[in-house]
């Protein structure tokens, strides 16, 4: 629901129209309130009133677009992965058990000599551990597992029936946090939950461009590493495309850079939309962008980005009472004939700069 605050003058009704419509049937209905007035007492109504985001006019439709996509996606998102590291098995089932009930995934290790293997396999967002294992401590556990750089940042929850302060306190030198055995279900669920989900955040802020949500320039080169392997491995094939804004630097200079961020906003969620979730998409860097389509020829992938082509020309953007539009150009290449990612990125990147030189807003595929 999207709700002027300040319905018929009155700077508060709309907040008031919301308490009476949540108080007789739409408690859960999420609710974007819409406002010229950006004092403290309108937006404190708006909170009380259960609005979840309050955007002053004149309103910028991208924050818009983006308020909704939060507010209308969060609930499919993956589930927690958790790795439950501990030397009861029936213990760690029960952990197991209530953390799975709450919708999240767990998996059990009681062998500490596996965690390795078992991190590559399971890749935990957050491992619940032991303070005390067969062979050897939780803290020394957590040491071995911060020697990997790829779970540096992996919280690790101790769980333990330890109450010395002096020894939780050794244990938190490579943990993030302490919490006592025994311990409710509904505490566990909740110390989980919270951190799992602040984990996932951090994380989605190191590999996500912060304007685009896109993935960024060193994960997407990972993601072709990691692809053209497997696409070798397997014989299907694989393709990489690469993107560039047309006079992207025209549309700055003109204008403003404001109007940049929105095309290059625009863009990036037309290939969100048009792809899908198994290809993933990145901010290359400016207004460039890349795409990695697993089991697609570079015919196939042609035919999808001379689609997202025409969509984005078509595509009208508003500065002040000024309309304009923008063009975009692009390079393909498979993976047949490349040694490696990097001949790949090559071949795409020579193809996006034939597009260029031939005239741009065109797809060209590499020779």
């Amino acid at each position: 629901l999207i709700v002027n605050i300040g319905l018929d003058g009155d700077i508060l009704a709309g907040a008031a129209l919301v308490r009476g419509l949540r108080a007789c049937q739409r408690d859960d209905l999420p609710v974007i309130f819409v406002a010229s007035d950006g004092r403290f007492e309108a937006r404190l109504q708006a909170v009380r009133a259960g609005g979840d985001a309050y955007l002053l006019k004149p309103l910028d439709v991208t924050n818009l677009v983006d308020s909704l996509d939060r507010l209308t996606l969060g609930g499919t998102q993956a589930p927690y992965r958790v790795l439950v590291v501990e030397d009861d098995p029936s213990l760690a089932e029960r952990y197991a058990l209530v953390l799975e009930q709450a919708g999240m995934e767990a998996s059990c290790l009681s062998q500490p000599q596996e965690i390795v293997s078992t991190l590559t396999e399971q890749r935990p967002e957050l491992i619940l551990m032991d303070l005390y294992l067969p062979g050897c401590t939780g803290l020394e556990l957590a040491r071995l597992i911060r020697q990997q750089p790829a779970w540096l940042s992996t919280p690790i929850v101790y769980l333990s029936s330890e109450t010395d302060v002096e020894k939780q306190l050794d244990a938190l030198q490579m943990g993030d946090d302490f919490l006592t055995k025994p311990i409710d279900d509904a505490h566990l669920v909740a110390a989980v939950g919270v951190r799992a989900e602040r984990a996932r955040t951090l994380n989605s802020l190191m590999l996500l461009d912060s304007l685009t949500g896109l993935l960024k320039h060193t994960v997407i080169k990972e993601k072709l590493a990691s692809e053209v392997a497997r696409a070798q491995r397997s014989g299907l094939p694989l393709s990489f495309a690469m993107l560039d804004i047309d006079h992207f630097k025209q549309v700055n200079d003109r204008y403003g850079h404001l109007s940049g961020d929105r095309v290059i906003k625009a863009l990036a969620r037309l290939l969100q939309q048009r792809f899908r979730q198994s290809d993933p998409v990145g901010r290359y860097g400016g207004e460039e962008f890349a795409v990695v389509l697993p089991g697609c020829t570079p015919q196939d992938a042609r035919q999808a980005l001379e689609q997202i082509r025409q969509a984005f020309a078509a595509l009208r953007f508003r500065h002040g009472e000024t309309t304009f539009s923008v063009t975009l150009s692009a390079g393909i290449a498979g993976d047949a004939g490349y040694a490696d990612g990097e001949a790949v990125n090559a071949a795409a990147d020579k193809a996006l700069y034939a597009a260029k030189a031939g005239g741009r807003n065109q797809v060209v595929i590499a020779d």
